[in-house]
Formats: structure tokens, sequence, C-alpha cells
């Protein structure tokens, strides 16, 4: 696998943003727009994801950064769209499209944590130290 030097250059936070936009596009028509507590929860947990993988990529540490991303929960996502369309705030197409994007999401993140999990690399913060 490439070497990685900027969060910006993960596919995974990539794919979160670009899930974030959605998420914001649909939030502001429509009865979601009115309905603040969850436009904004959704809005919040959305960009979470993208946060908890550019946090968890900054440490500078393998460990922490499993920590963080496996804290980027688009499974908390999903749960709000379902209220959406419970709610009539969201047609089925635009629920079935986001929960396809934020099941992506989902899947490579924890394929990330398993590829993470199996590296030798400990990453920048570890790299410099001596083994005792």
């Amino acid at each position: 696998m490439a070497t990685i030097n900027r969060f910006e250059d993960l596919e995974i936070w990539k794919l979160s943003r670009s899930l974030s936009k959605e998420i914001f596009r649909l939030s502001q028509n429509g009865k979601l727009s009115k309905d603040y507590e969850l436009k904004d929860q959704m809005n919040r947990s959305s960009g979470s994801i993208m946060d908890n993988i550019a946090e968890g990529f900054g440490r500078g540490s393998r460990l922490d950064f499993i920590q963080f991303l496996s804290i980027a929960s688009a499974t908390e996502l999903k749960s709000q769209l379902y209220r959406c369309v419970d709610r009539n705030y969201s047609s089925i197409v635009d629920f079935e499209k986001l929960s396809e994007n934020a099941n992506a999401v989902y899947k490579k993140i924890n394929g990330f944590i398993k590829y993470l999990n199996t590296s030798i690399v400990k990453g920048t913060k570890f790299k410099d130290r001596l083994s005792k």
C-alpha cells in the first residue's frame, strides 16, 4: 500500500466527505429542513465520520488511528436515515442511495481497520523510538 502523507488523500475520508455533502443537501430541503433536531444530528454525525478519520490520521499512531476509525460510525447515520423515511422526509430513492453510500463508507472503514491491525508499521509517532 502506498504511503499516505495527508488525510485528504485517504479514499475513506473522500467517501465520507462526499456522504456528508449529500446529507447536507438532503437536509436543506423539504420537511427535514424544518426538523432542526434531526437535521442537525444528521449533519453532525455525517461530519463526525470524516472528522474522526482525519483526527485518527493526525495522531501519528496506528493504534490511535484504529481507535478513531472505530468511532467514525456510519451506522449511526444510517439509523437516522431510517427516521427520515419513517417521517416521510426522504424519498425511498434518496434513502436507498444514501444508505448504500453509508454502507460503502462503513465497509471501507472496517476494511482499513483490518489492514491496520495486520500492519507492522507503528506510525510516525513511534518510528524513531528505540526498542529496549
